[in-house]
């Protein structure tokens, strides 16, 4: 029979590409995937062993390539769990059938490692079987259980006095073993299936079962409290345990018991298998491991059972302990809770929310927000749009308040937290920051939201999500939203009814006119409704910033103010006619305004009268036209427009600058 190699490294060569053989590609990918290649390499289909490392005996390393035009396959190492596909790297670009090919390829070669890695395990399932049968049990004097206090419940010992751990898969097969010599060193048989695979210390369980990563972690649980333990070996089995557990015994209460890692490997380990499984995490409060935690004279059996898991608590108890509500930003942000903040387009809803954020992010330096105290941590922000607008707000509100740090992180873009794809990558990203949150900001929730904000089931995914964050970071969640466009739902969030409903705090942020805002609570579900606010806005330029034609850039920051004199509150309040008005004017500035130089051109009287008729509720276009001329009249003679050669301007500055950075975001496509 011909060889195959030869006539592919021949046929290689006559296509003239002035790129290495693809066995020389295959031997260059092992190195750098830190696998020693084999001396020789068969591109033939088949799958080979060979020796990775130069320990004798060991032949964890595989290959399998498949000739072809381009020659595909995959190659590993079963003992670090290196497992990579490759394809041969050609002088020009693979069709979409020979994608299509490789792909295939890449499926069949690691068919072929599944199966080998099988058949290897079957091998070494049936000698461990034989090792385990024929050892002795372990005695209580071994030097790394007394070294551990800890009991050997069941486990065995081999001739040379190593402690042995048997690995059973969910079915009850043994599949491999752990050895533990007198030092503490651990060690696998070789070639022996680890994935998924436990230990149980007691009985079945019937309420309650911990899981944990090494023997003696798991040895101490079950002693200190008399709960069944599993053994999941390593940090990276946990889940896979815990699904295991969960599906054996759907109706217990798991507890993952993680290791306190210093790089938090382990807590990070914990957290994913109980999330997975619906369970408990229990972490020691110092670095190391529970077995440590007693060691070191800790009581194991307060903290993995600190009391009676009870659903029904007595009144008498229930009573017994005050339980004072925790603020944030005292009468306004609680702690623990989820809230939202809503307002119309233009509100000043993101200046509120950003400035009550930043202070509960600075670092002590801040210590009242509008009079009231403020609880200092980590701020995460989910921005979903703006983010050229929100580095500037926040750069100039450090400035102004003359802060260094800001204990906060912000979000690149938006995701659809409601979904698990996003809600997982929310999680690690907080998680990765190791950071005592808070808070957690999400800006707007339209732009975070999969599906509709009028559909109560779209809600109840999102406001799942919203308690998920807070159960797992111990924090609370501000929901920045928007209201209705129709002037009559200005004084509710808009979308479904249940976004009110779940909500702990609701605060509506309103613009009265020129620069003034009024922050007002419409509930406070555990304490009275706070007194209104009121702040105004300052322009300010932000320190070393300016733009592409070297103007310098300003923002707004908010201040303290006190509510508006009765006589302005009459002269600012608008008809039924005006508050179309308004409304249509904004709709007709962002959707159809322009920018020169910066500044808002106003918008002409043709195109806004056009907007108020689609928005009027009046029946014919006489009464549309004498409807709308009121409200024009009015809204100039209040005070909240001006005209200027023909074109109409809001009068309220910072109504003005949110109309500038709509159009702003227009144009740089963020919106």
């Amino acid at each position: 029979m011909a060889d195959l190699s030869l006539i592919l490294n021949n046929s290689w060569m006559e296509r003239g590409d002035n790129i290495a053989p693809p066995e020389e590609q295959l031997r260059q990918s092992m190195e750098d995937a830190g696998i020693e290649p084999p001396p020789e390499i068969v591109i033939d289909g088949r799958i080979h062993r060979f020796n990775p490392d130069g320990a004798k005996g060991n032949k964890s390393g595989w290959y399998v390539a498949f000739p072809g035009d381009i020659p595909a396959g995959a190659f590993g190492d079963w003992k670090t769990s290196i497992n990579q596909n490759w394809c041969a790297r050609v002088s020009r670009e693979m069709t979409p059938i020979e994608r299509t090919q490789i792909k295939e390829l890449h499926k069949k070669a690691q068919k072929q490692r599944e199966a080998e890695e099988a058949k290897k395990h079957d091998v070494v399932a049936a000698t461990v079987s034989e090792i385990w049968e024929g050892a002795t049990d372990a005695s209580p004097d071994h030097p790394y259980l007394k070294r551990k206090c800890v009991k050997p419940h069941g486990i065995k010992t081999t001739g040379d006095g190593r402690l042995i751990v048997p690995v059973f898969q969910p079915n009850g097969e043994l599949r491999t073993l752990q050895y533990i010599d007198s030092s503490g060193q651990k060690r696998f048989h070789s070639g022996g299936e680890v994935k998924g695979g436990s230990f149980q210390l007691g009985p079945d369980p019937k309420t309650r079962a911990y899981i944990a990563e090494g023997y003696a972690t798991a040895a101490t649980g079950y002693e200190s409290t008399g709960t069944t333990a599993f053994v999941a070996f390593n940090a990276g089995n946990l889940a896979r345990v815990a699904r295991a557990v969960r599906e054996l015994f759907p109706t217990i209460e798991i507890v993952v018991i993680g290791d306190n890692d210093a790089s938090g490997v382990g807590q990070a380990a914990a957290r994913d298998a109980a999330s997975q499984v619906g369970g408990q995490v229990i972490i020691p409060p110092d670095e190391g491991d529970i077995n440590d935690y007693a060691q070191a004279g800790g009581d194991v059996a307060e903290l993995l059972e600190p009391e009676p898991l009870s659903w029904l608590i007595p009144a008498d108890q229930f009573v017994k302990k005050p339980d004072p509500v925790k603020w944030l930003v005292k009468h306004w942000l609680r702690a623990n809770a989820c809230m939202m903040m809503f307002g119309p387009s233009g509100s000043g809803k993101t200046f509120v929310a950003l400035d009550m954020a930043l202070r509960i992010a600075s670092d002590g330096e801040i210590d009242e927000w509008c009079g009231c105290k403020v609880r200092h941590g980590t701020v995460i922000y989910l921005a979903g749009e703006g983010h050229h607008g929100l580095k500037a707000r926040m750069a100039g509100w450090k400035s102004h308040h003359e802060i260094e740090h800001l204990d906060a992180f912000i979000s690149r873009d938006g995701c659809d937290l409601n979904t698990p794809e996003g809600l997982q990558k929310t999680v690690t990203n907080i998680r990765q920051t190791n950071a005592d949150v808070v808070l957690i900001v999400v800006d707007t929730l339209h732009r975070f939201l999969h599906g509709d904000e009028n559909s109560a089931q779209d809600a109840k995914t999102m406001l799942d999500a919203c308690s998920i964050l807070m159960r797992e970071f111990d924090c609370s969640v501000l929901l920045v939203h928007h209201t209705g466009v129709n002037p009559d739902a200005q004084g509710r969030a808009r979308g479904s009814s249940s976004w009110k409903g779940a909500q702990d705090i609701e605060i509506r942020v309103t613009s009265e006119g020129m620069d003034m805002l009024q922050i007002k609570q419409t509930k406070n579900k555990d304490a009275e409704l706070a007194p209104d606010t009121w702040m105004s806005s300052d322009e300010i330029q932000v320190p070393g910033w300016f733009d592409e034609d070297g103007d310098q850039v300003t923002t707004l920051v908010l201040r303290e103010s006190s509510k508006p004199k009765k006589e302005d509150d009459v002269k600012k309040k608008l008809s039924a006619a005006e508050r179309y008005g308004m409304g249509s004017f904004r709709t007709v500035a962002e959707e159809r305004g322009q920018l020169l130089a910066g500044e808002f051109c106003g918008i002409c009287l043709e195109d806004w009268r056009e907007e108020y008729y689609k928005v009027s509720p009046a029946e014919t276009t006489e009464a549309k036209r004498k409807s709308f001329d009121r409200s024009r009249r009015g809204l100039v003679q209040k005070g909240v427009l001006r005209v200027e050669h023909d074109r109409y301007f809001p009068q309220d500055e910072m109504e003005a600058l949110c109309i500038v950075e709509t159009l702003r975001k227009k144009m740089l496509g963020e919106l």
